[in-house]
């Protein structure tokens, strides 16, 4: 076969694989990557937890914060929702589970956590529904609790 031959058929073919554009170069898709809101001790705020949130990976969505304590802190965080069954996780700066409540001691389906902290540095408060059922509106409270002279 000569080389003018070979060189006409070459694209008749590939259009005929469906391979023609393979040669463009790919295009970086901008993504939203992982980033929780930082909040401070002492914040009350008012969320929304919806499916456009982070997956749990059994079904349902989390919401994630950042928050920075010292080491010694003694605090408390209060997570409240008419609309889901709450669970609060609070995640240490290694990655591991520090604590986490389901149901607070009031008889409600809201959570309360108290902690003493071990180990200053960023910690992640995960907001999530229990079993992955619900979302909806919440209110997350987190309080460091002071020494009464």
């Amino acid at each position: 076969m000569s080389k003018t031959v070979l060189q006409s058929w070459v694209p008749v073919m590939l259009i005929a694989l469906g391979l023609t554009g393979m040669a463009k170069p790919a295009q970086a898709q901008r993504q939203t990557i992982y980033s929780p809101m930082p909040i401070e001790s002492g914040t009350e705020l008012t969320d929304v937890l919806s499916d456009s949130d982070i997956p749990t990976g059994f079904g349902g969505f989390a919401r994630d914060y950042t928050i920075t304590f010292e080491s010694g802190d003694h605090i408390v965080i209060d997570l409240i929702s008419d609309d889901f069954d709450t669970i609060i996780t609070l995640i240490s700066p290694d990655g591991s589970t520090f604590g986490e409540n389901d149901d607070g001691p009031d008889g409600t389906t809201n959570s309360l956590l108290f902690a003493r902290i071990v180990q200053g540095g960023t910690y992640v408060l995960r907001v999530r529904p229990y079993a992955g059922q619900g979302s909806g509106s919440f209110q997350l409270k987190v309080t460091r609790l002071r020494p009464v002279d």
